[in-house]
């Protein structure tokens, strides 16, 4: 079985980390240079950066942020955030950063993906993407962009089969219903999406405690979970989080 991976993620917003509940009531938790730094020392095996009012604001990515951390780490590094174009991308690579995320840019112009896929290969871009579940989807859920702002009428499971065509190389999918709530990931929808694509998915939004990365890398079949509050804040670390793995194992990188 191949290794998970576990994977920290930093939501930037004016240049400090910050941290919400469902896309909301954020609050500034620290500096994106020194956690990234923090995080890599405690052997993380890639960090997410996102710049998460880029594109609601509608300017470019904070170039200068993503370059001071990619100066401090020496793992894959995925940066999202305000990218709608390849010299957005071309930028974004050139500061130090491995793979592209592409979320709302890429609902309002799925070219991107195929040109982004030309151009740096399918293993750089990410599709990112915000689910919210929603009945009247034909898979359940839909997907939101501009930071959980504005729905669209695309279907998640749609979506995903049609970045994966395109050429996107992984996806991260982030509940918004359970973002920030630390009571475990979206098992139903992570399934799901893992179940029909043949690229890794990453699992985002809820994780709490180590059980809760347990269920989504077995019963939820993701390749990798994506982790903040419950680091972020002290309570867990990323050594312990893999050791409780590598005990009921789970095959992680000690």
């Amino acid at each position: 079985m191949l290794q998970k991976r576990i994977v920290v993620c930093l939501d930037v917003r004016d240049g400090k980390t910050t941290k919400g509940i469902k896309f909301k009531g954020n609050i500034d938790i620290g500096d994106p240079v020194e956690m990234a730094a923090l995080y890599y020392d405690q052997g993380v095996d890639e960090l997410v950066f996102y710049d998460i009012t880029a594109s609601s604001e509608k300017r470019g990515i904070m170039i200068d942020v993503v370059s001071r951390v990619a100066k401090t780490i020496f793992i894959p590094f995925c940066v999202g955030g305000g990218i709608s174009s390849l010299d957005d991308m071309k930028k974004v690579i050139a500061a130090g950063a491995e793979k592209i995320s592409l979320n709302s840019a890429a609902v309002r112009n799925p070219d991107i993906i195929n040109q982004g896929a030309r151009h740096f290969g399918n293993q750089c871009i990410v599709l990112g993407m915000d689910a919210k579940a929603d009945p009247a989807m034909p898979s359940g859920y839909r997907v939101v962009i501009d930071g959980g702002r504005k729905q669209t009428d695309l279907d998640v499971l749609a979506w995903a089969l049609e970045a994966e065509s395109r050429g996107a190389g992984e996806v991260v999918l982030n509940s918004i219903d359970a973002d920030g709530t630390r009571e475990g990931y979206e098992l139903n929808l992570t399934r799901m999406i893992s179940e029909n694509v043949g690229i890794p998915v990453v699992a985002s939004g809820g994780a709490g405690k180590p059980d809760d990365l347990a269920d989504v890398l077995t019963r939820g079949k993701a390749d990798a979970a994506l982790i903040a509050s419950m680091v972020h804040f002290g309570d867990y670390t990323v050594p312990g989080i893999k050791e409780y793995l590598d005990e009921k194992g789970i095959p992680v990188r000690l």
